[in-house]
């Protein structure tokens, strides 16, 4: 059974960072597109990183203030904030896609707010 957790999410006041992690099991995970999409209210889903083998991809939204990485080790993929905004408020949900699979973890909330 695959499980794609989540965990690191949380309130924080504008300029501050979190990390987000998400745990891996089920799935051979270094030979995975990993990626962090979020959601905000009222918003679709959109992506904000992915890591593949070896490559690295923000959206321009982040740019410089996000980074993705992955612990192959631990079957872990990581989602390093630091000066976050208001607008980056929503749930972060972690992705791991290879050619037709698929496979979504439950989500993390994370608010910013002053």
């Amino acid at each position: 059974q695959v499980q794609l957790v989540e965990s690191g999410g949380g309130s924080v006041q504008p300029g501050e960072s979190l990390t987000l992690s998400c745990a891996t099991s089920g799935i051979i995970f270094s030979i995975y597109n990993m990626g962090w999409y979020r959601q905000a209210p009222g918003k679709q889903r959109e992506l904000v990183a992915k890591i593949t083998d070896g490559r690295t991809m923000n959206a321009a939204s982040v740019k410089g203030r996000f980074t993705i990485s992955r612990d192959n080790a631990k079957n872990t993929v990581y989602l390093q904030m630091s000066s976050l905004k208001p607008e980056d408020t929503a749930v972060y949900y972690c992705n791991a896609e290879r050619f037709d699979m698929n496979f979504w973890g439950k989500g993390t909330l994370v608010t910013v707010s002053s």
